[in-house]
């Protein structure tokens, strides 16, 4: 007999989301952390925006499980009585030759089935967002943002009710596939040596180090992963603007856009800064070079000409893991199970970047459906 049902590795959103679904399946569930806390990583350094699924290639992971993610939220936030606004946003075309780059988002936001989107003209801009430069924009009501550690510490409590446990402090150290299942050795002050017939690996940055300690995975498996370091800069003085406001996306990220939090504060970032291949993402730098402001100020006033000069102050940084380099095409959410690797029982998540958050409850129902087929 298995000590548990299921054990979820990282505690990040989507890790908590995968504990939740499957707890709320009647499944026993371990979730090891290897920091003091749950959500320290990927899901504490972001925009904490609501997605409503505009970019990403139709029928890709990425734009099913952001929609049905979008709306699942939505509905979490509203029953536990996490903070969120479904405040919207705009995505601006600042000149003529930027429109037909937002008419092709528009279309593609169509085919994804997000509700509501529509284009507007330089005069409908300028009504709902007077502080705002645009020949033209996308509007999305459907977007908006929420407190990203009360839906984390909600998703704890969800865990927790269904008799889940969270062990912080407890690294994951390797798995061996036994019998119908799995033996995982842990560590920190008191290691344990513990079976589960499920593992979910969602170790965010640290998903494919981890993919390489799950003995009998072919390590043709495991993708190489790239990182991005984006900082965010805040602004100091009058809120600008009531909705997010994007620029058109660039590559390896959607622009240095501005955003809002539930505390009043706007935001500006994230800028996108490739890490060298196969740096260590544990070893990254994530204080914020003042010197970069310089290229926020270009970049916020192609949208914002009224940014004035000493405005921003250097906030916070992240790091997002990519499955694909600079210049290339995004590439798609992995979610690897039997059918990829070959191990039953097993689910590697890779690149779960953006919308991960937005994605995360989505993320957690495909991942529990895809254990239950087995």
């Amino acid at each position: 007999m298995q000590d548990f049902d299921a054990i979820v590795i990282g505690a990040g959103v989507v890790g908590l989301a995968c504990a939740a679904a499957l707890g709320a399946a009647g499944r026993s569930v371990l979730v090891l952390e290897r920091a003091g806390d749950v959500g320290v990583g990927i899901s504490s350094r972001n925009s904490e925006v609501i997605h409503a699924g505009l970019y990403y290639p139709t029928g890709s992971l990425k734009h099913r499980l952001c929609v049905r993610g979008r709306r699942m939220l939505y509905d979490f936030l509203a029953e536990t009585g996490v903070p969120y606004r479904k405040c919207g946003k705009i995505v601006v075309a600042v000149d003529a030759d930027e429109v037909p780059e937002i008419e092709a988002i528009a279309a593609r936001a169509a085919a994804n089935g997000v509700e509501g989107v529509r284009l507007i003209d330089r005069a409908e801009v300028a009504a709902l967002e007077p502080e705002v430069r645009a020949e033209a924009a996308l509007l999305s009501p459907e977007t908006g943002i929420l407190d990203s550690h009360a839906f984390m510490l909600a998703l704890v409590a969800r865990i927790e009710a269904h008799g889940g446990d969270i062990a912080r402090r407890t690294p994951f150290l390797r798995a061996e596939p036994e019998g119908q299942g799995f033996r995982v050795w842990a560590g920190g002050a008191e290691p344990a040596e513990v079976t589960a017939a499920m593992l979910v690996n969602s170790a965010g940055l640290g998903a494919a180090g981890t993919a390489r300690r799950i003995g009998g995975l072919d390590p043709a498996a495991i993708p190489r992963m790239r990182f991005a370091k984006g900082c965010y800069f805040g602004l100091t003085g009058r809120v600008p603007f009531s909705r997010l406001v994007y620029p058109a996306p660039v590559d390896g990220g959607l622009g240095v856009h501005a955003t809002l939090d539930m505390g009043g504060r706007v935001r500006f970032g994230p800028d996108v800064a490739w890490l060298p291949d196969g740096c260590d993402a544990d070893a990254v730098d994530l204080s914020v070079d003042p010197a970069r402001a310089a290229s926020f100020y270009r970049a916020v006033r192609r949208y914002w000409p009224g940014l004035a000069d000493g405005a921003l102050y250097p906030d916070y940084a992240g790091i997002r893991p990519k499955l694909h380099g600079p210049g290339a095409a995004p590439a798609d959410f992995a979610i690897q199970t039997v059918a990829d690797h070959g191990l039953p029982g097993l689910v590697n998540l890779f690149g779960l970047e953006s919308p991960g958050l937005t994605a995360s409850l989505a993320v957690g129902e495909a991942v529990r459906d895809a254990l239950e087929r087995q």
